[in-house]
């Protein structure tokens, strides 16, 4: 079967991050987040391409590999490892440099999943900040979930400097690093501060995040709508599809999937 187009599957390098406190915390991407929507792409007939910035697997959360984020079917659970561990796209992943070299044409679409790594190295990805403004460019659906629409800040000329002031807490330095960013005033959702405040919590044993993701995207110019905690919220505004939290992954994968058959059909 022809496939109907390539979309790359941004996944991060990183697997550990420094909360506020100066403890390391291990992390990955949500397992629902990543088999969720890729293999609702797969399905309706598209070619996955798995990347990260240094081209090697991503690595998962452990505390997402249960029943619970698969409406508690343990099938369900056990298709996505068996997704990912399987599937051909899955395997052998690329550089974000390499698929740039290649020529990013070649792609028509990108799919960013949550997790806490965006906010450490995708943020602030050069490499990705070029594939994100192709994208814009040319109007191929974008979708991020979760934590995974922080990611968009890699867009920004000064992505870096940004992540840093958020760190710091210095709001104004933040402000003035994302000026001139291409989503400033875009409907978008991402991972609640409420949200964040839970997994603190009853994840991390109270220990702070270096900084909440909806205050960054908002301190970035974007126009953050979030729901209730853990509640299904997604969010498409041209061609940009974001996902709040590990229950809106079917949500986000409907859309994309007829945000890239109508970008095909018109193309």
């Amino acid at each position: 079967m022809n496939s109907k187009g390539k979309i790359l599957i941004v996944g991060s390098s990183a697997d550990t991050f420094e909360l506020q406190d100066g403890k390391k915390e291990a992390m990955g991407f949500y397992l629902n987040e990543l088999a969720i929507p890729a293999q609702a792409v797969v399905d309706a007939g598209y070619e996955i391409v798995l990347v990260t910035p240094r081209g090697e697997k991503p690595v998962v959360d452990q505390n997402s590999i249960m029943a619970a984020h698969f409406g508690d079917s343990e099938q369900a659970l056990q298709q996505a490892l068996d997704f990912v561990a399987t599937n051909a796209g899955m395997q052998n992943p690329r550089s974000l440099h390499s698929v740039i070299d290649e020529g990013l044409e070649n792609y028509v679409g990108v799919y960013v999943p949550g997790g806490h790594p965006p906010m450490v190295d995708l943020m602030q990805d050069p490499d990705l900040g070029e594939v994100l403004r192709h994208f814009h460019q040319h109007s191929k659906p974008t979708a991020l979930l979760c934590h995974g629409p922080i990611a968009v800040t890699a867009a920004m000329p000064k992505a870096k400097e940004f992540r840093t002031a958020l760190v710091k807490g210095d709001v104004a330095a933040a402000k003035a690093a994302a000026e001139g960013w291409q989503y400033a005033g875009y409907r978008m959702t991402i991972f609640s501060n409420d949200e964040e405040q839970y997994v603190e919590q009853n994840i991390m044993g109270g220990s702070k995040v270096p900084f909440y993701v909806a205050s960054a995207l908002e301190i970035a110019g974007g126009k953050v709508e979030t729901k209730g905690v853990f509640e299904e919220n997604v969010i498409e505004d041209r061609e940009l599809i974001t996902g709040q939290n590990p229950p809106s992954d079917h949500g986000v994968a409907k859309l994309f999937v007829k945000a890239l058959d109508r970008h095909v059909a018109a193309h």
